[in-house]
C-alpha cells in the first residue's frame, strides 16, 4: 500500500464533500495488515456550535451495530448457549409471527442474522403500511420502547414470506439480540462487552455514550435537500418512506437494546472489530464462525441490494467481483449505518476501513462513499 497516495486521495475525497456541503464531518480509519495507516478527522462534530470533529469523536453507529451483535451471537453459539438452527421460540416463546394465511412457521437465529426470516423494516414499506400501522420501531426511534412491546408489535404483522425463501433487510438482528438476552440471562450490552469489546480492549464502543462531549450531532437531508439536525424523521432517497430517528434514544435506559442499530462508538475502535473478522476472527471468534459471517449464506437467492453482492451473517459479501464491477477483490465484505457510515474489508489486501460521518444519506450511499472507496483502492495500484 502507498500510504502517501492513500492520505492524499482520502483527503481529496473528504475535502470535496465538505466544500460542497454534502457532509458536515467525518472520521476515516484505515488498517493495513492490522496496523493503523490512516486516521483522519475533518469537518464539524456540531455545525450549530461550530465544534470541530476530532479523531476520537463518538458516533451513533446505527446498522454498523449489526456485525458486532452478529459476532456476539456466534460467540454464544460457540459457547453452546444458542443454536443457529433451533426455533427462536425456544427462547422467545411469545414471539410467533405468522404468514398471511395464519400459519406460524419456525424462524431460526440463522434466518434472523441472514435477513431471510420474513421480517422487514418500517422504512422499507410505503407510508401507511402494516409496520407503520403497528408502530413497529426501527431500533433508531421511540425512546422508552421495551423489547417485549417491540416483539408484540412485530409479531402482529404478517411475515412477508416463508423463512428462507427470500432476502429482505430487516429487524432480524434486533430480534436476535432479544433472543440472546433470554438465552444467556444477561442484557445485550453485557454480552457484547464480555465477548467483543473487552477482548479487543475497546472502551468507547457499546450501547451507551461514554463521553457526551465527544458525541457528534447527526444530520439528515430534508425534503428540500438541505442537511438538517436530526430530531425526528429524515429522508433517504433509496427508501420508500421516511426513516424515523431519535438520536436521544441511546440516553433512555428504558429503551430496548437494539442489536441492529443501537450502539455508539468511534471509527478507530469499530475498525478493529472489522479487522478481527478480516483476519480470521481472533480473539473474538473461531475461524469457522468468522467464515459464516463473511461468506455467502444465501447462494440460492438472487443478488441482494447491489449487483454481484450477497449476504453472510451480519455482513454484505462479494459474490461475483466481475459482475459487481468494483475495485474489491474476491472475499471482500462490507456494511453501512443509517446515520451516515460505511465500512469495508478486503482480506486479499489485508485491508479494513471505517468511514463514519454525521451526514445521511451522503455518508451511506452518496458520492463521498464512492470517491473514498476509489481513493483507498488507488493506494494499491
Amino acid at each position: 500500500m502507498d500510504t502517501q497516495r492513500l492520505a492524499a486521495g482520502v483527503g481529496a475525497a473528504i475535502a470535496a464533500a465538505l466544500d460542497e456541503d454534502r457532509i458536515i464531518g467525518t472520521v476515516v480509519a484505515v488498517l493495513f495488515d492490522g496496523q493503523m495507516v490512516l486516521l483522519e478527522a475533518a469537518g464539524l462534530a456540531d455545525r450549530e456550535a461550530e465544534r470541530p470533529i476530532t479523531a476520537d469523536a463518538i458516533f451513533l453507529l446505527a446498522s454498523c451495530t449489526k456485525p458486532v451483535a452478529t459476532a456476539t451471537a456466534l460467540r454464544l453459539a460457540e459457547d453452546g448457549l444458542v443454536d443457529l438452527d433451533a426455533p427462536v421460540i425456544d427462547h422467545l416463546p411469545d414471539f410467533r409471527p405468522h404468514l398471511p394465511d395464519g400459519e406460524a412457521p419456525a424462524i431460526t437465529l440463522r434466518h434472523l442474522l441472514t435477513h431471510t426470516s420474513g421480517l422487514s423494516y418500517p422504512f422499507r414499506e410505503a407510508p401507511g403500511g402494516p409496520y407503520h400501522r403497528a408502530n413497529v420501531s426501527s431500533g433508531l426511534d421511540q425512546p422508552g420502547l421495551s423489547g417485549a412491546e417491540q416483539l408484540a408489535r412485530l409479531a402482529s404483522v404478517p411475515l412477508l414470506f416463508r423463512p428462507g425463501e427470500r432476502w429482505e433487510y430487516s429487524l432480524g438482528v434486533d430480534v436476535a439480540g432479544l433472543m440472546l438476552e433470554a438465552a444467556a440471562g444477561q442484557p445485550l450490552d453485557v454480552l457484547v462487552k464480555s465477548r467483543i469489546t473487552d477482548p479487543l480492549g475497546l472502551v468507547d464502543t457499546g450501547f451507551a455514550v461514554t463521553d457526551r462531549s465527544r458525541l457528534v450531532a447527526h444530520y439528515g437531508t430534508s425534503d428540500d435537500g438541505l442537511l438538517e439536525r436530526m430530531t425526528g424523521t429524515f429522508w433517504r432517497p433509496t427508501l420508500q418512506s421516511p426513516a424515523a430517528a431519535a438520536p436521544e434514544r441511546i440516553f433512555d435506559r428504558s429503551s430496548y437494546l437494539s442489536g441492529g442499530a443501537g450502539m455508539a462508538g468511534t471509527a478507530a475502535e469499530l475498525v478493529r472489530v472489522i479487522d478481527a473478522l478480516r483476519a480470521g476472527g481472533h480473539p473474538l471468534l473461531s475461524s469457522d464462525s468468522t467464515r459464516l459471517m463473511v461468506t455467502d449464506a444465501v447462494p440460492h437467492l438472487p443478488d441482494v441490494m447491489d449487483i454481484g453482492w450477497s449476504y453472510g451473517l451480519g455482513t454484505h459479501v462479494l459474490r461475483d467481483a466481475i459482475l459487481a464491477g468494483g475495485p474489491e477483490r474476491s472475499g471482500a465484505f462490507r456494511g453501512s449505518g443509517g446515520y451516515g457510515h460505511i465500512w469495508f474489508a478486503d482480506p486479499a489486501l489485508g485491508l479494513s476501513v471505517v468511514a463514519l460521518t454525521n451526514s445521511a444519506p451522503e455518508g451511506i450511499r452518496g458520492r463521498y462513499t464512492r470517491e473514498l472507496r476509489q481513493a483507498v483502492y488507488a493506494a494499491f495500484d
